[in-house]
């Protein structure tokens, strides 16, 4: 039988301490398996983002268990395991749209890092931009070279809060495309935080969140 992913047993957040302290997540008990796309629907400030920080490992819990059987142990997450791809694009300036691209690659050894460059920046439509600087792209372009670097890297897990947020409806339609494409023909688990419905129906599961709980799971159709 093949281990989930993910899992966690009672995992709670929460920031602060005594009377001031605020919860970001109630405790939760989770399992997300192999190849699952899965959909956090919510409104702003509902913890879809700390439960997301609390899967990629970048946050550690108040409370309860969390564990990826299917990787390994946390240290194992990165560079290349688990993918994240944050609100803002959080380029380093320094480096080309190409070289962002490449960097998870390069830290993690990959010898393919050339054609995964190459092909993450043709599904999402940035060939023509792999030479320039950030500073010399939109937030919009910016935000699909992040993607581009998630997918670059073909993760075991790849986490997505709100990637289409700094995008016009189009080209984040356009954005999610290339990511569900990309983690169905690699069966990448995946898992996107968002609070459009027009996201949320792209993905089999929907999981909701409201005001820090859990809601339990749902399919939906998928486009």
């Amino acid at each position: 039988m093949t281990p989930p992913i993910v899992k966690a047993d009672g995992l709670s957040r929460s920031f602060g301490a005594g009377d001031a302290a605020v919860v970001g997540l109630e405790p939760t008990s989770l399992s997300i398996g192999q190849g699952e796309r899965i959909a956090l629907l919510g409104p702003s400030g509902s913890g879809k983002s700390t439960l997301l920080n609390l899967i990629a490992g970048l946050d550690d819990p108040t409370g309860g268990t969390i564990s990826w059987p299917g990787i390994g142990s946390r240290q194992a997450l990165r560079p290349l395991a688990v993918a994240m791809i944050h609100q803002f694009a959080a380029l380093i300036p320094t480096l080309t749209v190409a070289e962002n691209v490449a960097l998870p690659l390069r830290l993690g050894g990959r010898s393919t890092e050339d054609a995964a460059v190459r092909d993450a920046l043709l599904s999402l439509d940035l060939a023509v931009f792999a030479d320039r600087l950030p500073e010399e792209l939109s937030g919009g372009q910016a935000q699909r070279v992040a993607v581009a670097r998630a997918l670059a890297q073909s993760p075991t897990l790849l986490l997505a809060d709100e990637p289409t947020g700094q995008l016009d409806h189009r080209t984040g339609q356009a954005t999610l495309s290339a990511m569900l494409d990309h983690v169905r023909r690699r069966a990448i688990t995946f898992v996107v935080a968002t609070h459009d419905p027009d996201v949320a129906e792209r993905v089999e599961t929907l999981w909701r969140m409201e005001h820090g709980r859990l809601i339990a799971p749902e399919s939906v159709a998928a486009a």
